[in-house]
This record gives C-alpha cells, sequence and structure tokens, in this order.
C-alpha cells in the first residue's frame, strides 16, 4: 500500500513512511493511494467473526505486507484489549462506549496500534530514535501518553492549551513522567496543532525524527474504522437502516467511519455533531469552508475552529459536495442544549453521559427525524468522570472513581509552560 499526500505535491511514501513522517513535505494529509471495498460475503458473515477477525480483515489492505501477518494480528490483540458494549438508550437508539480502555477515551484504540506498530518498526533499529510530537483539545494527549509510555526509543511531547482541559485529562498526560513531557502552552487548541504542523516542517528540527499521532497520522487515524464494523456486526439482525452520529472535533473519528462506509459498511447516514465551533455546520449549508479561531466549551476535545481531518472526507467523496450531503449532516449545540441533554439521558433514560456523547445524543435525535423507520447511534468517546465538574452537579449524583483513574489522582501534575513556536523550538533543541 502506497499513500499519497492530499496536497499533490510530494512523493507517494509506504505505510512505515508515513507512519514516521506524519505529515507530507508539501504539509498534506496522506491518504491511501486505492481503497478496495471488502467482499459481500465478509459482511454476510459478520456476525460470526471475532472483534480480532473483523479489525485484521478491515486494516490489512492499508498495511500490505510492511508488518508480517502474525505481528499484525499480535498489534490488534494488544490494542482490542477492552470492550466497545453498544448500550440501548430508548426505542431503536443505542449508545456504543467507546472508553473502556486504559485512559477511559475512545482514542486509546489508534494510540496504543500506533504505538506497536511504531514499535514494530524500530525493533531492527537499535539507534532509532522517533520524537511524538502531539496536540491535544482533551483525550487524545492522555490515550497517547499511555500508549506510548516506555516504548523503546520514543520520547513523546504533547502540547496541550493552559486551562482548557478538564483536571482528570491533564493529570492523565502530567503524571506520568518517564519519556512522556507535556508542555503547557498559554492559548487554545489551534495553536498547539499549528505549532505541531510547524515544526514536522522545520527543517532545522530534522535530526529530532519527528512524527504526530494526532489523527493527522494514518496509524491513529486508521484504528478506528474498527468499532464501526463492530457496531454493525451487532445490528446487522435488526435489519433496518442505521444512522451513526459522532461527537467531532478534528474529525477523525466520523473520517474513519466514512472510510468503513467506503470499504462497504451498510450505514445509511453519518451526523457530525459539534460544539459552538461550527465550521462544518456552516459548511454544509453552502459548500464554503471558512474556518474560525475555536471557542471554549464544556464539549473541550471537540474545541477546534479548524478540523484538519476535514480533507480526507472531502477526497472520499472526491469534492463531490452533492454526494457528500447525501450521507452526511452536521449540527451545532449549544452548551445550554447539552446540558439539558445530559438530564433528559439520565432522567428519562437512566444513563450517565457527558458532554461530547450528548451532542452526539441531539445530533442523532435531530438526524432521525428526517427518516423513516432506522436504528440510530451515536458514539460516546469519554467515560463521564473524565467531565465530573459538569456531569455531578447537572446530574446531583457522584459519580464513583474508576481504577484507571484514581491511580493518577495523587500523583504530582509536572509541565512546562511555553507561549510561542520559539519555546517549542527551543525545548525540542
Amino acid at each position: 500500500m502506497l499513500y499519497k499526500s492530499l496536497n499533490l505535491k510530494a512523493p507517494k511514501v509506504t505505510f512505515e513512511q508515513a507512519v514516521t513522517l506524519g505529515l507530507a513535505p508539501d504539509k498534506g494529509l496522506y491518504f491511501p493511494d486505492t481503497i478496495i471495498p471488502l467482499e459481500n460475503s465478509f459482511f454476510e458473515t459478520i456476525a460470526t467473526r471475532s472483534n480480532e477477525e473483523i479489525a485484521y480483515t478491515v486494516i490489512k489492505q492499508f498495511i500490505g505486507s510492511e508488518i508480517e501477518e502474525n505481528d499484525l494480528r499480535k498489534i490488534i490483540s494488544e490494542t482490542l484489549c477492552f470492550g466497545f458494549p453498544l448500550t440501548k438508550i430508548e426505542e431503536n437508539i443505542y449508545s456504543l462506549e467507546l472508553y473502556h480502555g486504559p485512559t477511559m477515551a475512545f482514542k486509546d484504540v489508534g494510540a496504543r496500534f500506533m504505538a506497536r506498530c511504531l514499535a514494530y518498526f524500530n525493533k531492527n533499529k537499535p539507534n532509532q530514535k522517533n520524537t511524538i510530537l502531539v496536540a491535544t483539545s482533551g483525550d487524545t494527549g492522555g490515550a497517547v501518553a499511555n500508549g506510548f509510555l516506555n516504548v523503546q526509543g520514543v520520547e513523546v511531547v504533547i502540547l496541550y492549551p493552559s486551562g482548557k482541559v478538564s483536571d482528570i485529562q491533564e493529570r492523565q498526560l502530567t503524571t506520568l513522567g518517564q519519556n512522556i513531557t507535556a508542555l503547557e502552552v498559554d492559548g487554545v487548541f489551534d495553536d498547539c496543532q499549528d505549532m505541531v504542523k510547524r515544526a514536522f516542517l522545520d527543517s532545522e528540527l530534522a535530526h529530532k525524527n519527528l512524527t504526530s499521532a494526532n489523527s493527522i497520522n494514518v496509524a491513529r487515524w486508521l484504528p478506528q474504522l474498527f468499532y464501526f464494523f463492530f457496531a454493525y456486526k451487532e445490528l446487522k439482525k435488526m435489519n433496518l437502516p442505521i444512522i451513526i452520529s459522532v461527537p467531532s472535533g478534528n474529525f477523525g473519528n466520523i473520517c474513519a467511519g466514512i472510510m468503513a462506509k467506503k470499504l462497504g459498511l451498510p450505514i445509511q447516514h453519518f451526523v457530525a455533531a459539534t460544539n459552538l465551533n461550527d465550521t462544518i455546520p456552516r459548511f454544509m449549508l453552502d459548500g464554503m469552508y471558512n474556518p474560525k479561531p475555536s471557542k471554549a466549551t464544556l464539549s473541550n476535545a471537540m474545541d477546534v475552529g479548524n478540523p484538519s481531518n476535514f480533507i480526507r472526507i472531502q477526497e472520499l467523496y472526491k469534492h463531490d459536495f452533492l454526494a457528500f450531503k447525501n450521507d452526511f449532516s452536521s449540527y451545532a449545540f449549544s452548551d445550554e442544549e447539552t446540558l439539558v441533554a445530559l438530564k433528559d439521558l439520565y432522567t428519562k433514560n437512566q444513563y450517565i453521559a457527558e458532554p461530547h456523547g450528548a451532542i452526539g445524543y441531539l445530533g442523532l435525535k435531530e438526524e432521525m427525524k428526517k427518516h423513516g423507520k432506522s436504528v440510530g447511534v451515536f458514539l460516546e468517546t469519554a467515560h463521564p468522570i473524565k467531565f465530573l465538574d459538569t456531569v455531578e452537579p447537572t446530574l446531583e449524583i457522584c459519580l464513583p472513581i474508576p481504577t484507571q483513574i484514581e491511580s493518577i489522582m495523587n500523583k504530582e501534575k509536572k509541565s512546562i509552560k511555553i507561549k510561542t513556536y520559539t519555546d517549542l523550538k527551543n525545548y525540542l533543541g
């Protein structure tokens, strides 16, 4: 498998090169050069297959022969070491819970997969050193820190916006130490992401072998295909059209879902549910892409004004706006609407969500008004405990602390404060 830059001004590369480079030299995101739909027999028998077998079948074309089959199966097994339950909320509406991994966020899948791929590529290169440079608006940092902790030959540097992630999210990326360093940026997520992209293209930092573990990296992005197939495996027996709503910030997750559809997964419609950062809902009105600076909201992991992965979605539709609009909708919701949804989910359905999942639920309900009888799924991307300052007072409950979170609560937070790209460059050396 070869990968092209979506800016089309850089040479095609292998999967390994795409993983280690992160971003193409022409500033473009890497994208598979070919996409081969899966055979109908795979979907006909999917209910009889294990999650690991499904994941291997889905991902193998994107890696080709670059990772031996047994090693790839081992990587997948270690990545999928937790469950992905589909929980019934109300008639024909389900929550796909993606937060049962080590850092209690959906990004555990991509981070664990990428870390193991990079370790595989480095195993016969004892002198190889890589620096993982990543920006986070919430859960990415913790998932990457945990996934790459103690991976040989890898240093992880995480940039996060000061005061704009929850206490638990901050602890997950600032308390591990060892090969993990957290840089606290005086700014918003878009500032962090811009610094990361600029560093990749800085020739004076070439000696650091920089790569990204954000969803711009193909090894972080592509494994997110898996759980869309897992959901279909459970819902196939209902024999109804499926609508999936994804709370969306940088749009990597929903882009993976659309990629799954291009592989043949029978999903009728996707919904990108956002907060006040409404670049894509506005785009859907007139086809004009007009990003604005991000705004802070209760659903902080979605506080992205210029979502990187949207260009990949456009590529999947060959920039055909009408074809895209047929499969895709996007809605924006305020913090006030988010809190009402949290309350409704709890009081009417006895379900404890968090702000991102609540927005996914709102987007799903809005879209299902436009369809006949169908089944809807919204993605619950993080455990409610990560947003206890919002969830507990809103629902008037006290959340028990899960084991994964309890282990970090008394550790000292350590970060380095920076303001500018020069500060970042000076740190990286």
